[in-house]
């Protein structure tokens, strides 16, 4: 079901968008493109994503999953309705249907943040923030459309078809949030959002001349074990990126950001979910060979997974920046981006008078100096982030515990492994030790996956496409999807 919203008018700020040259897409908008926007009645709009839509499908072609399928078991958004927002049904991938939805508009909503709390919220850009919401836009954007590129070839060797459609599932919904973030770039950017659009598929993963703008998004996910830990940890970013940006005075990035993170539940749960049952398995094999070392039983080690596990958090750490940021202040006071779950804080919302501890390194060791709250404003959503993070630490360690087993996963510190704000330069250990040059040297192979590590790994990336069967290095779910079997055939060829 759609609804008749309409979208903004541009006027003379934004320009008529070009008749498309070349190949365009005749797009059927209530079916083809599920959406809330009133895309039927816009042409303006219409004519930008005519333009783009072919170049998205040559980009999924050349850059999405690269097994070939005959139909896959897909959640689809049709409505933002509780009955609408995930539609199960067997689709064939080319054909899945990436809509464009933003949740229910409030009329009456506020900006609940910053030096303009209290005013209407924005259903326009206001023109002298332009330039700011667009760059908000594409960062988020140029996320999205990343992973599947890092994710390209992880169908080859799937542990299951049920893990296949996970992620398969995470990839389509990623390519919707790159619709979502183009569908405001074309509605209220003009001529600069529609190249802007253009560049979120001329960047590409890890590509040397054009890579992605954040650093996590250029790692190569090696296995499918990188793929949990980037699941759990880098989606987890997502969320609360996302989080903060549906707190936005923009009214209509707010609920698209709002829309997006019930989608991104999801990925996380695939991460949640993959890492515990690589975990119970490794428990398994330890209890019953009586060793750590169960590489020779199909396994991966419990030190390999924590090496995972300190990688995916540091460098996705690093995808909030500096824990001082004038930036982030900048931000905050216009109304732009907030902060997590911005309304149940208990504060002023505009915290001109308040300070915040920020961790440093001086003269050779840990300390924090005190900043106005305003530039910390990445750190308190980092630490909103770790602390997210360790209720998954305590899920898999559950698992060691259930199995009788002494041995424990954790976070490390902070400051470990870092290459971005106040730890950059430094070398910091996973328990918090500063080190030098020399130590850090002997001990890294200790702490982060080595090329052994992975080749290793590799080795056990065997594809099991039969149904029911999985990989001796992970343990089936205890469900399947959308109460369907776990023995179910996710995917046909």
């Amino acid at each position: 079901m759609t609804t008749t919203e309409s979208t903004p008018q541009s006027g003379t700020v934004t320009g008529e968008a070009p008749t498309p040259t070349g190949p365009t897409s005749k797009i059927d908008y209530s079916e083809k493109i599920p959406n809330n926007v009133n895309l039927a009645g816009d042409r303006k709009l219409q004519r930008a994503l005519e333009a783009w839509q072919p170049k998205f499908i040559d980009w999924w072609k050349n850059l999405g999953p690269s097994i070939p399928t005959h139909d896959v078991y897909l959640r689809t958004a049709i409505a933002v309705g509780r009955d609408g927002w995930a539609h199960f049904d067997r689709v064939p991938m080319e054909d899945y249907r990436w809509g464009i939805f933003l949740a229910e508009q409030d009329p009456d909503r506020k900006v609940n943040f910053g030096d303009k709390k209290g005013e209407p919220a924005w259903q326009e850009v206001p023109g002298e923030h332009r330039s700011d919401l667009r760059r908000l836009i594409v960062v988020q954007g140029d996320t999205e459309p990343a992973s599947v590129e890092q994710q390209r070839h992880l169908g080859m060797t799937a542990p299951s078809l049920y893990d296949m459609r996970n992620l398969f599932q995470v990839n389509v919904e990623e390519g919707r949030h790159l619709w979502a973030m183009v569908y405001l770039l074309q509605a209220y950017f003009g001529k600069d959002g529609r190249e802007e659009a253009e560049q979120l598929l001329k960047r590409n993963s890890g590509d040397f001349d054009s890579p992605r703008i954040l650093g996590a998004f250029n790692e190569e996910t090696t296995d499918w074990l990188s793929f949990f830990m980037f699941t759990y940890f880098t989606d987890r970013d997502g969320k609360y990126q996302l989080g903060t940006l549906k707190e936005s005075g923009f009214d209509p990035l707010a609920r698209t950001c709002e829309f997006m993170l019930k989608e991104e539940a999801h990925h996380m749960f695939v991460g949640t979910t993959g890492v515990q049952r690589t975990v119970q398995r490794t428990a398994e094999l330890m209890k019953q060979h009586g060793t750590d070392d169960i590489w020779q039983y199909g396994g991966i080690p419990l030190t390999v997974i924590q090496k995972y596990l300190n990688f995916q958090f540091s460098v996705s750490m690093d995808l909030f920046g500096s824990e001082t940021s004038s930036n982030a202040a900048a931000y905050y006071t216009a109304g732009l981006k907030g902060r997590w779950m911005e309304t149940r804080r208990k504060d002023d919302h505009q915290l001109h008078d308040l300070t915040m501890d920020v961790p440093i390194i001086e003269n050779g060791a840990m300390s924090t100096k005190n900043v106005p709250m305003l530039t910390a404003l990445n750190l308190d959503l980092r630490n909103e982030y770790a602390a997210d993070c360790e209720n998954g630490v305590k899920r898999w360690n559950q698992e060691l515990e259930d199995a009788g087993l002494e041995e424990r996963l954790f976070l490390p510190h902070q400051g470990f492994n870092r290459k971005v704000g106040t730890f950059a330069g430094h070398r910091v250990s996973p328990t918090g030790e500063i080190l030098d040059d020399a130590a850090w040297e002997k001990n890294v192979g200790e702490w982060l996956p080595t090329s052994d590590d992975r080749a290793r790994v590799a080795e056990l990336m065997v594809p099991h496409y039969d149904t029911g069967d999985f990989a001796g290095w992970i343990s089936p779910p205890s469900v399947g999807i959308n109460s369907m079997p776990v023995e179910y055939d996710y995917v046909r060829f």
